[in-house]
């Protein structure tokens, strides 16, 4: 079983960026592809930010940061990721967005190369038909942020060989990560448990049960939870949280996922979270 030296991520957000970050952290050479030069110029920017602040805290030294960023190479051409022995997909949550890359990456890898997606809340079954071989297509799912979260999900999808899975697993040891082998269902394993409690939570809160401040405190103290699960579903984004439910919703008919109406309501506000200053812990009064 050859162990995956290069390595191409699909997007520059903030998940590519962190995937990115820590593949190039663990010594791979890390081709990253966007759509154009100013997602480049973005991507990079935050990446650098988040490793200036790792300096900062002493968690990263000035010569990581060089290097880290020395191994990473931007690119606009999908025919720059020939040679690569890993490409993981990190764009938008839009099923035909994925498909359509897919397709495009496949043209020009190898038919030894694995491609794998770090959807949260797609079929990965599905997304693997659009992949010629597509018993080499898996799910590896980080958490945000990539750099900081500890596992990384390896979704066996029904394709997936078992051999796919194995090197996958050697990949996320060799990261430095806890890798953890799932199943392909909505949510996976931690989103699949972690969905249906964050939208009691946002239920009880609208039928007053509490205050945001106070279920987080209560939560967090009652519990030991890092974060309360209002300030979670901020740090998420209510608008992943929501879409990442309906999918759920949709695949299973399972009403624990089902969104709540004042998720619903939120979302159809503008009220996203951190990411746009508006949300649980930064919007208290319900419209």
């Amino acid at each position: 079983m050859s162990a995956i030296q290069r390595v191409a991520v699909l997007g520059l957000g903030t998940m590519g960026a962190g995937i990115a970050q820590v593949a190039a952290m663990s010594g791979h050479q890390v081709t990253v592809l966007e759509a154009d030069q100013d997602r480049i110029d973005a991507g990079l920017a935050a990446l650098t930010a988040f490793l200036e602040g790792g300096v900062a805290r002493g968690k990263v030294t000035s010569s990581q940061r060089d290097e880290v960023l020395a191994r990473i190479r931007p690119v606009t051409d999908v025919a720059e990721l020939a040679g690569s022995d890993l490409v993981i997909e990190a764009v938008t949550e839009r099923a035909e967005v994925k498909r359509e890359l897919f397709t495009r990456v496949a043209e020009v890898v190898t038919d030894e190369a694995l491609i794998v997606t770090n959807t949260s809340a797609l079929s990965v079954t599905d997304l693997a038909g659009a992949v010629p071989h597509s018993g080499r297509f898996a799910g590896l799912h980080f958490f945000n942020p990539a750099p900081l979260m500890s596992v990384v999900e390896v979704v066996r999808a029904l394709q997936t060989e078992e051999a796919v899975v194995e090197r996958l697993v050697a990949f996320v040891d060799a990261l430095g990560k806890k890798p953890v082998v799932v199943p392909d269902r909505p949510g996976f394993l931690v989103n699949y448990l972690l969905m249906p409690y964050l939208n009691d939570v946002i239920a009880e809160y609208d039928r007053d049960l509490a205050s945001a401040e106070d279920i987080d405190t209560a939560m967090r103290l009652g519990l030991g939870y890092r974060l309360g699960p209002l300030e979670l579903l901020d740090l998420i984004g209510l608008d992943v949280h929501n879409h990442a439910t309906h999918s759920a919703y949709e695949a299973t008919l399972d009403p624990r996922f089902a969104p709540p109406p004042l998720l619903r309501q939120m979302v159809a506000a503008g009220y996203h979270g951190n990411k746009n200053g508006h949300g649980f812990r930064t919007v208290q009064e319900k419209s």
